[in-house]
């Protein structure tokens, strides 16, 4: 049995599709940057352009003249000691400042960096929550600049941890904040409370300012700044954009529930209960790599208070993994982070979540190896699509049963091409044969392919996890690092994209030995195309993906050549061909447009030759 044309138009179609959007992935959606960069040339001389010491200018703007005041009696922070506190649980230490009040370094206990070291998701002083209070006559103060006095940790009676950070006045205003942090969660619960708020804020409104420094954690800076996403909730729905080469600014005047700085497998995030009014966020993308520095970002968040002398405001921090089960628990649709699914694509989302990510969670939990694991998780996808591919490999037989007859209306129409479409349309109906048997079929197949394009990208349980020479199968592999780096391909080798190449490889070969018509040159070379070309598109996706192509081909391979010389009868199939001449031809819809449009064209041909001047 050999594969038809509509077969290899099919398999050829996928391969289109997958290589547009591995290209797309991989090079963070080129023509949006480009585009975003045409923009930003065309405004540089009108807009002031955002860099990192103006970001970091922004941050600092009040200067040592101003802290070396005394406003409202209000002690600056410059003028006191640096007091450190940590409070921690099962999954992470969270270390506070006395200055402003807030966290300062923020380390996940469950995991670590590919040299052993913790991961810490936030690092430095550019990392800020601050806002603007009234100190007196027409004189603000931001609380970032201003020493808190640091409050007594308390262990509460459902094991949680709460501490509380003070500042007031002489006359009695007073602005806490105050940190819950709960047993085994990343979510930490951040209470601004204010005694005489009606003076201390104007207009019964808070700016505040959220600021944050990303770090590179993975090995590939380039790719963690690609899978890098500025992610919001705003009026209820979910969206995302992504860095850019340089950075960018996005206001939202609807209502905003959180904003989030989603890494590749980290995410920092600022989330209010009741809503932000509004907000703006900018961030700035360094271009020296040597800096260690993902992206840098300031949003800033209007908060409206409830008029009155008293106010309270209950906003939360999310520092912790991109992990679906973990943010699905805080029903705040911070799920969708996880980039399960996007662009064309964002429906395989759906069966990421409900279907293979359930599966992969079982096989985890009772498999040791994590590329066992995914083993056998390619074992159950074949399982679920092999009746798909049995048909495609069906309707080849079929058509390669039929190709003699096919030979023969060639060989009577020459090169009328429309005539023997005609007979070729009436012989696969008598036939019982559908032209589309062996396309569909394997287009059907292009939602799992991106599915699991998806899954592998973005599952962090893969993080760290080493087998054979991968030592972490959610990077890529390298056996060899070379001395240069190779347009398209890269600076490294990795052996389970060449494993996959090769498999790839060996499909097209077979595949194409088996065809029977492989005169037209595009059809007879193209297949070979798709595997070379991956040898630099996958060269730096993570192992498991290359590791699941590596064992699907060759699952494929094997139930080609199975099915093919085994399982397909061909001379039953040739007698239900004829079986199917002497029933009623029944046509589809679809038959019926085609057939009609064939007649159609040949009426119009036949009128052409009997009268050729009109």
């Amino acid at each position: 049995m050999g594969m038809d044309r509509n077969t290899v138009i099919g398999f050829v179609l996928i391969g289109m599709l997958l290589m547009g959007m591995f290209y797309f992935n991989n090079k963070g959606n080129t023509a949006f940057q480009a585009e975003q960069k045409r923009i930003e040339d065309s405004i540089q001389r009108t807009k002031p352009k955002v860099d990192l010491v103006k970001l970091k200018a922004d941050s600092l703007r009040f200067d040592s003249a101003r802290r070396e005041k005394s406003v409202g009696g209000l002690q600056q922070s410059s003028d006191a000691a640096e007091e450190l506190t940590t409070i921690e649980n099962e999954v992470i230490k969270i270390t506070f400042t006395n200055r402003g009040g807030q966290p300062k370094t923020v380390e996940l206990k469950k995991y670590k960096t590919l040299d052993g070291k913790p991961v810490i998701v936030q690092k430095g002083d550019f990392n800020k929550i601050s806002y603007d209070i009234n100190s007196g006559e027409n004189q603000k103060v931001n609380t970032g600049d201003l020493a808190f006095v640091t409050g007594t940790k308390i262990d509460n009676a459902d094991k949680s941890q709460t501490i509380n950070f003070t500042i007031k006045d002489s006359v009695g205003k007073q602005v806490s904040h105050q940190y819950t942090l709960h047993s085994n969660d990343y979510l930490l619960d951040f209470t601004i409370v204010m005694n005489g708020a009606d003076k201390l804020v104007s207009q019964n409104t808070i700016n505040l300012q959220w600021q944050t420094q990303t770090n590179q954690i993975e090995k590939d800076h380039e790719y963690e700044k690609q899978q890098t996403h500025i992610c919001y909730l705003t009026d209820g729905a979910f969206d995302f954009t992504m860095l850019g080469n340089s950075g960018e600014d996005k206001k939202f005047e609807k209502p905003v529930d959180w904003l989030s700085v989603k890494q590749q497998f980290f995410i920092s995030a600022l989330v209010n209960k009741n809503k932000f009014q509004n907000a703006e966020i900018k961030w700035v993308v360094p271009a020296d790599t040597s800096l260690h520095i993902i992206a840098q970002t300031i949003a800033n968040c209007r908060i409206n208070l409830t008029p009155g002398n008293s106010a309270t405001v209950p906003l939360q921090l999310y520092y912790g993994p991109s992990d679906y089960h973990v943010l699905k628990m805080y029903n705040n649709k911070m799920e969708n982070i996880v980039p399960y699914g996007s662009g064309i694509f964002a429906f395989v989302k759906y069966i990421n979540r409900h279907v293979l990510l359930p599966v992969f969670d079982m096989l985890r939990e009772n498999v040791a190896s994590m590329g066992m694991v995914i083993l056998l998780l390619t074992l159950f996808i074949r399982l679920l699509t092999s009746p798909i591919l049995y048909k495609s490999y069906v309707s080849g037989a079929k058509m390669k049963a039929l190709k003699p007859e096919i030979d023969k209306l060639k060989e009577k129409h020459g090169e009328d091409k429309q005539a023997f479409s005609m007979d070729q349309m009436k012989l696969w109906k008598t036939a019982g044969v559908s032209p589309l048997g062996g396309c569909l079929p394997a287009v059907l197949q292009i939602p799992i392919f991106m599915s699991l394009y998806y899954f592998f990208q973005s599952n962090i349980s893969l993080r760290g996890q080493n087998f054979l020479w991968a030592k972490d199968l959610a990077a890529y592999d390298s056996i060899y690092n070379l001395p240069f780096n190779i347009p398209f391909y890269g600076d490294h080798v990795s052996l389970f994209t060449l494993t996959a190449v090769v498999t790839s490889l060996l499909i097209s070969i077979y595949s194409m030995s088996n065809m029977q018509d492989n005169s037209n040159p595009v059809m007879k070379y193209m297949p070979y195309i798709f595997p070379v070309l991956l040898l630099g598109v996958f060269n730096k996706l993570p192992s498991a993906l290359t590791w699941y192509y590596t064992i699907s081909n060759t699952i494929t391979l094997i139930l080609q050549i199975v099915i093919q010389k085994y399982i397909i009868d061909h001379d039953k199939i040739l007698a239900q061909i004829e079986e199917n001449r002497k029933k009623p031809v029944k046509q589809s819809k679809l038959q019926e447009r085609i057939q009609a449009m064939q007649d159609s064209n040949k009426k119009i041909q036949d009128m052409k030759i009997k009268n050729p001047k009109k």
